[in-house]
C-alpha cells in the first residue's frame, strides 16, 4: 500500500483519519462480518484497525486507498486472533484461505450487500427492539453510545449494556450474518427502517459535538433506504421512509450559513433546496401512497415534509394540512415528540396560544426532561405572545441542554435577544 506523497503531519493525519473513519467504518465492519460471521468480533478488528492507522498514519501519511488499508490490517488481525483461538481452529484453513484471497476492497454492490445483511443481522428477533437500534447503530452508523442515549432518551449505561449484550447474543446463538428469505423480512421491518432513520437523522442533525449536520451518516442512510425499497418494493412504508429522508436531505445546503451556523427552516433560501431530491422524495411518496390504504408512520412524515417542499415561500405553507397529519400520526405513535411537533404546526395554523396550551400538557412528560426541544419550542411560543423574559428563560434552560455546540449557539443568541 502506498502512502500519499505529502509530508505526514500528527494533527492532519488524525483529522484524517477521523474522517476515514466516519467513511469507512461501517462498511469496514459490514465486510468483515461477512468473513468472520460474528458481528461484535467484525466491530472488534475495525477497532483494531483504526489504532493501526492512528499508530501508523502520523509518520507514514495517510495511504490513497485508506479503506482498503484498513480492510487488510483488520484481515490480517483477523487471522492471527483465529490462530491464538483454539475453539476456532477448525475454521482456520477455511477461513484464513478466504481472507488471504479476496481482495482488498469489494465491489460496489456487495458492500451495500454487506451493509443491508448487517443491519438485519442486528435486527434479529432474538434481540430486543431497543438492542436492535442501539446495536445497529453502533456498529453501522458509527454512532458513541452517548450519542445513541440521546437519540433514545435513555441514560447512557442503559445504552451500553444493551450493545454488549447484542453482541453476546449473537455470536452465543451463532445467529447468521445473511438477509432473511421474504417469509421473515416483514417482522424485523419495523425496527430495521427505525434503524435507517435515526442514522439519518444522527446525521441531519447532529446531538453533539462542533457540526451541525454529518453528512456522511445521510448519505448512509439513504443508501440504506434506497437499497431496502428495491428489495422490498411492494413496501410502502419503505417508500415513506425514503421519500421522508430524500425530501429533508434536499434542503441540507440551506441548512448552515456561512459559518456553519444553523438555519432555521423557515429562514432557508428555499432557491437552494435541491430540486432532484424533491422530486424523488415526491415521486416516493405517490409510490408509498399508492401501495398502502392507510399511511403509515414514515408516510404521514413524508407528507408533512412534502407540505414544506411544495411551497416555494414559507408564507405558503399549508400548516392546516399538517397540524392535521400530525393529528394522525399522534394517533399511531403516541410519542411526546409527536406531541412537540403538533404544538409547532397548531401555532403556526391557529396562533402561538393554541400551540402552548397543547405544550403545557406535555411538559411535565419524564421522557422529554432532558430534551432541549422543549425549551426551545417553548420559548418561541411565548416571544411570540410578547412574554419575553419567560421566552428567555427557556432559551436558556434549552442552550444548557444541547450537546451541539452550533445549537447551544444559536439558543443563547436567541436568549440574549429577548
Amino acid at each position: 500500500m502506498t502512502a500519499s506523497d505529502s509530508n505526514p503531519h500528527p494533527q492532519g493525519a488524525h483529522r484524517a483519519i477521523e474522517a476515514v473513519w466516519r467513511i469507512e467504518a461501517a462498511r469496514l465492519i459490514a465486510g468483515l462480518a461477512r468473513y468472520v460471521r460474528d458481528v461484535g468480533l467484525a466491530e472488534e478488528l475495525a477497532q483494531d484497525a483504526l489504532v493501526a492507522a492512528l499508530e501508523q498514519w502520523p509518520e507514514t501519511g495517510v495511504p490513497r486507498n485508506p479503506g482498503a488499508w484498513l480492510m487488510t490490517v483488520a484481515k490480517r488481525r483477523a487471522i492471527d486472533m483465529i490462530r491464538r483461538n483454539e475453539r476456532l481452529e477448525r475454521n482456520l484453513i477455511e477461513l484464513g484461505h478466504r481472507l488471504d484471497t479476496e481482495e482488498d476492497l469489494p465491489e460496489v454492490d456487495e458492500i451495500e450487500d454487506d451493509l443491508l445483511r448487517l443491519v438485519f443481522t442486528a435486527c434479529h428477533p432474538a434481540l430486543s427492539m431497543e438492542a436492535r437500534v442501539a446495536l445497529t447503530l453502533r456498529v453501522l452508523g458509527g454512532l458513541t453510545t452517548d450519542e445513541i442515549a440521546r437519540a433514545f432518551l435513555v441514560p447512557e449505561p442503559t445504552v451500553a449494556q444493551r450493545i454488549v449484550r447484542a453482541k453476546r447474543t449473537l455470536a452465543d446463538r451463532k445467529i447468521p450474518f445473511e438477509v432473511p428469505e421474504a417469509s421473515e423480512l416483514s417482522p424485523r421491518l419495523a425496527s430495521v427502517l427505525e434503524v435507517i432513520y435515526l442514522i439519518f437523522n444522527e446525521g441531519y442533525s447532529a446531538t453533539a459535538g462542533d457540526d451541525w449536520m454529518r453528512p456522511a451518516l445521510c448519505e448512509d442512510a439513504l443508501r440504506l433506504g434506497r437499497v431496502l425499497a428495491g428489495l422490498m418494493p411492494k413496501e410502502p412504508e419503505v417508500h415513506g421512509l425514503v421519500a421522508l429522508m430524500e425530501i429533508q436531505a434536499s434542503r441540507s445546503a440551506a441548512r448552515l450559513g456561512p459559518s456553519g451556523e444553523p438555519i432555521l427552516l423557515l429562514e432557508q433560501n428555499r432557491a437552494v433546496w435541491d430540486q432532484l431530491l424533491i422530486r424523488r422524495g415526491l415521486a416516493a411518496l405517490d409510490q408509498a401512497e399508492q401501495l398502502g390504504d392507510v399511511p403509515g408512520p414514515y408516510t404521514l412524515q413524508a407528507a408533512i415534509a412534502a407540505c414544506h417542499a411544495r411551497a416555494v415561500v414559507p408564507e405558503d405553507t399549508d400548516w392546516e394540512r399538517i397540524a392535521s397529519l400530525y393529528e394522525a400520526l399522534a394517533r399511531l405513535s403516541r410519542s411526546p415528540i409527536v406531541e412537540l411537533n403538533r404544538a409547532v404546526a397548531l401555532a403556526m395554523a391557529y396562533g402561538p396560544a393554541v400551540g402552548l396550551q397543547l405544550l403545557d400538557q406535555i411538559v411535565d412528560e419524564p421522557s422529554l426532561k432532558d430534551y432541549h426541544l422543549l425549551p426551545s419550542v417553548r420559548g418561541d411560543l411565548l416571544l411570540k405572545l410578547g412574554r419575553r423574559e419567560e421566552a428567555r428563560a427557556e432559551f436558556e434552560r434549552a442552550a444548557a441542554m444541547t450537546r451541539n455546540a452550533r445549537e447551544r449557539r444559536l439558543l443563547e443568541d436567541r436568549a440574549a435577544s429577548c
